[in-house]
């Protein structure tokens, strides 16, 4: 004979609510703001991005609490695009000497030099889809292009790298990638 369930059997999917995406913001403050800065270039649009950011995570629809700190990344993803709404088109490179590609580079930024380097574009490119781990498919349809713009500006940026004078590309690629990475890992072991 069958038994009869009973409803509090059913297992209860459990929802992010705004203390969660409040606790993960804290725990994970400086590598959340290390992704807007990557992003926006500029401490203040970085600021305002992760605020943004923390706002729409907490007044999100209902997410499971698993996916919170993935959501809470991508809400950052999303905002920086808003408000830097990176397009090839718009996306032209400085060559004044103060500064790298588009953003002024300090000396507290310096190891992220190769990245802010590159073009607004690029650098969406490229932090979404190689340090966030992003697909292609995420990215066009995140920045509004084709599949051949993502994989262009990605190959760009790359190269841009690779011939980076300051340091070589493992250098680069490793330091920020590890830089990124710990941020995460302590975001996830938080």
């Amino acid at each position: 004979m069958t038994q009869a369930r009973n409803i509090s059997d059913v297992p209860v999917a459990a929802y992010a609510v705004a203390g969660d995406f409040c606790r993960i913001f804290a725990e994970g403050m400086s590598g959340i703001y290390l992704l807007s800065f990557l992003l926006t270039g500029d401490r203040v649009k970085a600021e305002q991005c992760f605020v943004s950011g923390l706002e729409d995570s907490v007044g999100a629809n209902r997410v499971f609490k698993e996916w919170a700190r993935s959501w809470a990344r991508r809400a950052i993803i999303q905002n920086a695009i808003r408000m830097m709404q990176p397009t090839r088109e718009r996306s032209a490179s400085s060559k004044a000497p103060v500064a790298v590609g588009e953003v002024e580079v300090s000396d507290s930024s310096a190891e992220l030099a190769p990245v802010l380097g590159l073009k607004t574009f690029e650098r969406f490119v490229f932090v979404m889809s190689v340090l966030e781990g992003y697909s292609d498919q995420d990215c066009k349809t995140l920045l509004a292009c084709s599949r051949q713009d993502i994989v262009r500006a990605r190959l760009q940026a790359l190269k841009h790298m690779a011939t980076h004078e300051q340091t070589p590309v493992p250098e680069v690629a490793v330091g920020v990638g590890a830089l990124f990475a710990q941020h995460r890992l302590a975001a996830k072991t938080a």
